[in-house]
C-alpha cells in the first residue's frame, strides 16, 4: 500500500539533517552532516546550535546519562544542484570516523572511540542503545572515487571503556535498531537496499548465519529496482520503518519480512525517522537534500527507546 505522508514542515534551512531525536519538550535534535554540528529544532521551527562537532555527524541517540552520542563519519564531499544537496564521497580532509559524546547543557563534546582493536572507524553512521546502557552502531565504511571501504557493526560501552566489532564485513550498513524485546538487531544496507536481522546473544554478541549470507545476517527484505535504504526506526509492535532513498519515503516491514506500507515523502533523500509526541505517534522525518525536518501523524506508536 502506498500512501502520501500527511503532515508538514517543522523546519527548513538545515545543512543535510539526519539522526532526529524527539525530546519531551517538543523540540527535536538533529545532526547537520554538511554543517558539522548538532542542532535543536524548537517546536516553532527556530534552530539552536547545540555543538559544533567537525567532520560529518551522521547519527545520534540519547544515552542513559542524558548526553547525546553521535556517530561521526569523518566528513563528506558535496554537490548542490538547484538547492538540492547530496554527498559524493569522502571529504578532502577526511582522517577517519569517531563516536562523540555531547553534553547538551554545555555543548561540550569529547571523543570516545576512533578505533577498535587498532582498526580505524571509517564512517560511523547510526546508533541505538540497549537496555544494558551500551550501544550498537553501524560503520558505513567509506567511498572514494576509485574504491570503497566495507563497513561493520560494532557494540560499545557509553563510558568509553570497551568496543567490539560484532559483524564484518557488511556492505554499506546504515540504519540500526532493536526489536521491542531487545533480542533482535536490525541493520539496513544502503547500496543493496536490504534489511538484515541478527539475534542478540549477549553484550556485543550476535548469532550469525553461515555462507551464503554475506554478512551473517538473516535477510528480512530487499526491495526491487533501483532503491537505496538509509536509517530506520522500530514501531512499538515490532514493525521496522526504513527511510528509503531514490523512491523517497518510508518502507514499513513486519518482523517476518512483509512489506506492508510505503509512505511517499516530498523528496528523494528521505534519510531518517524517529517517533515522538505524548503518544509516540508523531513521526519526525529528515528530508536531507533540501535541508528540511518534516512532522507527520503516524498510524501506530513508535517504540520507546531504552535510553
Amino acid at each position: 500500500m502506498e500512501t502520501k505522508l500527511e503532515g508538514g514542515l517543522m523546519a527548513e534551512g538545515l545543512s543535510f539533517p539526519e539522526g532526529p531525536i524527539a525530546l519531551n519538550d517538543g523540540s527535536v535534535l538533529v545532526v547537520e552532516i554538511a554543517g558539522a554540528r548538532l542542532t535543536r529544532v524548537l517546536p516553532d521551527g527556530r534552530l539552536q546550535v547545540v555543538a559544533v562537532l567537525g567532520g560529518g555527524p551522521n547519527g545520534a541517540a540519547l544515552g542513559p546519562d542524558g548526553h547525546c552520542y553521535v556517530c561521526n563519519n569523518g566528513g563528506f564531499s558535496w554537490r548542490t544542484d538547484d538547492g538540492f544537496t547530496r554527498p559524493t564521497g569522502a571529504a578532502a580532509d577526511y582522517r577517519g570516523g569517531a563516536i562523540q559524546r555531547v553534553n547538551l547543557a554545555s555543548g561540550s563534546a569529547d571523543t570516545l572511540y576512533t578505533h577498535c582493536d587498532g582498526i580505524p572507524l571509517h564512517g560511523p553512521n547510526d546508533i541505538v542503545f540497549d537496555a544494558d546502557g551500551g550501544f550498537w552502531f553501524t560503520d558505513f565504511g567509506k567511498t572514494f572515487e576509485d574504491r570503497m571501504m566495507r563497513g561493520a557493526i560494532y557494540y560499545a560501552r557509553a563510558d568509553g571503556s570497551s568496543i567490539v566489532r560484532a559483524a564484518h564485513p557488511v556492505l554499506t550498513p546504515n540504519g540500526i535498531g532493536l526489536s521491542p524485546d531487545g533480542q533482535t538487531l536490525y541493520v539496513s544496507e544502503t547500496e543493496t537496499c536490504r534489511l538484515w536481522a541478527y539475534p542478540v546473544t549477549g553484550r556485543g554478541m550476535l548469532a550469525q548465519e553461515a555462507w551464503p549470507s554475506p554478512n551473517g545476517g538473516r535477510l528480512v527484505h530487499g526491495l526491487p529496482g533501483y532503491q537505496r535504504f538509509d536509517s530506520l526506526a522500530v514501531e512499538e509492535n515490532g514493525n521496522v520503518c526504513v527511510a528509503t532513498l531514490v523512491r523517497g519515503g518510508i518502507s514499513v516491514f513486519t518482523p517476518a519480512g512483509q512489506l506492508i506500507e510505503f509512505y511517499r515523502a516530498p523528496e528523494s533523500y528521505c534519510t531518517n525517522i524517529c517517533f515522538g509526541g505524548a503518544d509516540r505517534r508523531t513521526a519526525f522525518i529528515t528530508l536531507s537534500g533540501y535541508g528540511q525536518l518534516y512532522a507527520a501523524r503516524w498510524p501506530r506508536p513508535g517504540l520507546t527507546l531504552f535510553a
